[in-house]
C-alpha cells in the first residue's frame, strides 16, 4: 500500500474501514479474544491434592485468619474486573451488555498484553446505578482493582464516587481518568512542539460527557488556566447563562463556574475561535467539526479528534486548513492519544504497590512520564506520545504511578524505584513472551486462516 501521505482521499477512507472489516472475520474465527489457563505446575493428577482438596484448605485458613494474605495465595494481586452496562460503548451508544462484550474482551486483552495484568470482562444486565454499585461492591473481594467502562453520563460520576468511597480496592473509570491521562500527555508535548506555554494556551473542549469533563479537570490540574478554557456541548458553549445545565448537570455546572473567562457564548464555531488547541471527545464524525472552523483557530493550531470509531474530522481535512498537530484515538493514524497508553501501565503500578486508590496526582504522574518518554525520543508533528509498540514505556509509566502512590500514602507496599521497575518489566515481558510462544507453538491459530 502507498505511503499514507501519498494516498488519495478514497484510499485513506478505504484504509480507515479495513479494521472493522477484518474484525468481523477474525472475531468469529477466534470465538473471543481471551481465555483462562492454569499458571501452576500440574505434574500429575496428584497435584490437584495441592491445588484443590484437601491441600487448598490450608491457604484458606491462612486467609481467614489474616485477610491480607489473599494477595499472597490468589490471583487478586494481579487481577482487575472491567465492568460495563453497555450504555455508552465507543461511539455506538447504548447497545446493551451483550453487544458491549467484544469491547470489554478487547480491554482485557490490552490489560494483559501491555500491562501484564489479568482482567475479567463483566457486562451487567442493568442500567440502574444502585444495582451496578451493589454488584461491584459484592464482587470486589475477588479482584485487586475495578475498571469501570462505557457507562453513560451522568450516572458514571456518581457510580465512581460511591465505589471509590466504599471499596477497599482501587476503582476508576477509564473513560474519565484513563482518557484524560493520555490526552494530557499529548497536550503537554503538542504545546511544546508549537512553542506555547500551558498557562497561556487557549483551549477548547468539544463535548461535555464523562471523558471531556475528566479531561478538562486534569488539564486544569496540570497547568492550563481555567480562564483560558472553553467547553462546548451539543447545545452550545458552557457559560453562566446555561440554566439547563445548572438544573440537571452538576459536573457541567462546575465547568460553567470555573472556565470561559472570555465569556464566550454561541456554538462550536464561536468556541473554536482563537483556540490554540481543540480537544474533542464527542459525536463520531466525519463532519462533527466542519473543516472550515479550523481556519478560525490561532496560529499553529492543534486538534485532538478522539471520537471512535470515526474522528470528528478526518486528519487530512484538518491539515488542509492549517492544523499543525492532529491526533485521534485510532491506531491506524499518526498520534494515537488513546487510553491504551494509560490504563495497562497505571494499573501495573497500582497493583504492584497495592494502592488503595488512583488519585489525580497519580494520573498526572503517568501523563508526565508518557510525555517525557516521547520527548526523549524526539517529538514531531506526527509523534507527540509513545505508541503501543514501545514496550519500554509501560514499566516507566508504572514506576511513576507507583512512586506517586507511595508519596501520597495510598500504597500498602513500600518498594524501591528499581524493584517496581523490575517487577513491572518482568510481568509485561512475560505476557508478551507467553503470547508469542503460544502463537509459535500453534496454540493461538494463525489469523491468516480466518480469511481462507
Amino acid at each position: 500500500m502507498a505511503n499514507y501521505e501519498e494516498m488519495t482521499v478514497e484510499e485513506r477512507l478505504e484504509r480507515a474501514k479495513k479494521p472493522g472489516q477484518d474484525a468481523m472475520v477474525m472475531h468469529k474465527f477466534y470465538g473471543g479474544k481471551i481465555e483462562v489457563v492454569p499458571k501452576a505446575y500440574i505434574r500429575s493428577f496428584d497435584d490437584f491434592a495441592i491445588w484443590y482438596s484437601p491441600g487448598v484448605a490450608e491457604p484458606c485458613k491462612d486467609i481467614a485468619a489474616n485477610p491480607a494474605q489473599v494477595y499472597e495465595h490468589t490471583w487478586k494481586w494481579n487481577t482487575v474486573a472491567v465492568v460495563s452496562d453497555g450504555t455508552r460503548v465507543l461511539g455506538l451508544g447504548d447497545i446493551g451488555p451483550e453487544a458491549a462484550m467484544p469491547v470489554m474482551e478487547g480491554k482485557a486483552m490490552l490489560f494483559k498484553y501491555l500491562g501484564g495484568v489479568d482482567c475479567v470482562p463483566i457486562c451487567l444486565d442493568t442500567k440502574d446505578p444502585e444495582k451496578i454499585i451493589e454488584t461491584v461492591r459484592l464482587m470486589a473481594p475477588s479482584f485487586g482493582g475495578i475498571n469501570l467502562e462505557d457507562i453513560s453520563n451522568p450516572k458514571c460520576f456518581d457510580i465512581l464516587d460511591e465505589l471509590r468511597r466504599d471499596c477497599k480496592i482501587p476503582v476508576w473509570h477509564d473513560d474519565q481518568q484513563g482518557t484524560a491521562t493520555v490526552e494530557v500527555a499529548g497536550a503537554i508535548n503538542a504545546m511544546k512542539l508549537v512553542g506555547k506555554k500551558l498557562e497561556d494556551a487557549q483551549i477548547t473542549v468539544v463535548g461535555a460527557g464523562a471523558a471531556s469533563i475528566a479531561i478538562a479537570r486534569l488539564l486544569l490540574a496540570t497547568g492550563f488556566q481555567p480562564k483560558n478554557m472553553c467547553m462546548c456541548d451539543s447545545k452550545g458553549i458552557l457559560n453562566l447563562s446555561r440554566e439547563d445545565v445548572q438544573k440537571d448537570f452538576k459536573q457541567k455546572w462546575e465547568i460553567c463556574e470555573k472556565t470561559n473567562g472570555a465569556g464566550k457564548s454561541g456554538g462550536l464555531k464561536e468556541a473554536m475561535e482563537g483556540a490554540d488547541i481543540v480537544i474533542a471527545a464527542s459525536k463520531p464524525g466525519p463532519g462533527t467539526i466542519p473543516a472550515e472552523y479550523v481556519d478560525l483557530m490561532a496560529d499553529d493550531p492543534v486538534i485532538f479528534a478522539t471520537a471512535n470509531p470515526v474522528p470528528e474530522i478526518w486528519p487530512w481535512e484538518a491539515k488542509e486548513h492549517g492544523c499543525r498537530v492532529f491526533a485521534t484515538g485510532r491506531s491506524d493514524f499518526p498520534n494515537q492519544v488513546n487510553n491504551s497508553m494509560g490504563f495497562p501501565a497505571i494499573f501495573r503500578g497500582v497493583l504492584d504497590v497495592r494502592a488503595k486508590s488512583i488519585t489525580d496526582e497519580m494520573c498526572i504522574a503517568a501523563a508526565r512520564e508518557l510525555a517525557a518518554c516521547a520527548e526523549e525520543k524526539g517529538i514531531t508533528e506526527d509523534y507527540i506520545i509513545p505508541t503501543m509498540s514501545e514496550s519500554e514505556v509501560f514499566p516507566r509509566e508504572a514506576v511513576a504511578v507507583a512512586m506517586k502512590a507511595m508519596e501520597q500514602g495510598v500504597a500498602q507496599l513500600k518498594l524501591s524505584r528499581q524493584e517496581i521497575f523490575d517487577r513491572a518489566e518482568f510481568m509485561i515481558n512475560r505476557s508478551r513472551g507467553l503470547t508469542s510462544k503460544m502463537m509459535d507453538d500453534g496454540y493461538i491459530e494463525d489469523c491468516s486462516r480466518a480469511f481462507l
